[in-house]
């Protein structure tokens, strides 16, 4: 389990957030959270990879943590030690594949796991606030939100809103779609790192990482990309 913080009384999230705010509009830069978790950048990206390869092998030991967790008082709080930017597609259980238990993984979702303002927010604030360490964007096989912006076909709705953002990625490597789903995490994995002046600042100071990954479905291993 992982160092919890300790926030004196008054003191919410909601303050937390506020204070970040005034920095950032003082051009500071935000204030570090105190440490929620000991490991580094890189031990925490070895935990994810070491639960994916547990998952691979049928070994999974989180179920057992999370009856464990679930008797404690978890409303309270949660201290995640990393977070992954996955897409939509609900064959990619971003928890299970990588084997880790409730309060360990801050999660966000968006069909081609694309870097939205919003998603962005999501992920300083997991940064900034929550103290997480590491930060993967997770693209998959056959990924139908690339497939779609390949063939870019009329489409109901606002589902071509997707198109433009998973772009950039597929012009690196044409219309290959495995190829393209990697290109595309990796581009997204690059705007995260650097269109966030938040994680860009913490990934200077060698406190957070950003990585890419892909998410094999027929074996469930995770492969990092370079």
């Amino acid at each position: 389990m992982h160092a919890s913080t300790v926030i004196a009384p008054g003191f919410t999230r909601r303050r937390l957030i506020a204070a970040a705010a005034l920095g950032a509009a003082a051009g500071l830069a935000p204030r570090r959270p105190r440490a929620q978790t000991t490991l580094s950048p890189q031990a925490a990206l070895d935990q994810l990879m070491a639960g994916n390869g547990r998952y691979v092998s049928g070994k999974l030991n989180s179920f057992d943590e999370d009856l464990a967790v679930l008797k404690q008082k978890t409303a309270e709080k949660q201290e995640p030690f990393a977070a992954v930017l996955s897409c939509a597609d609900s064959r990619v259980p971003v928890e299970l594949i990588f084997d880790q238990s409730i309060g360990h993984v801050f999660v966000t979702r968006v069909a081609g796991n694309v870097c939205t303002p919003e998603i962005i927010a999501s992920l300083e604030y997991g940064a900034a606030v929550l103290g997480t360490v590491a930060i993967m964007v997770l693209g998959h096989g056959g990924c139908g939100a690339v497939a779609a912006t390949i063939a870019g076909k009329e489409v109901p709705g606002q589902i071509s809103a997707l198109y433009a953002p998973i772009r950039p990625g597929i012009a690196r490597v044409g219309a290959d779609l495995e190829a393209a789903i990697r290109a595309n995490a990796q581009y997204q994995a690059e705007i995260l790192g650097g269109a966030s002046p938040v994680i860009a600042g913490l990934a200077k100071q060698g406190k957070i990482k950003v990585v890419a990954g892909y998410y094999d479905l027929a074996s469930g291993k995770v492969s990092m990309l370079g």
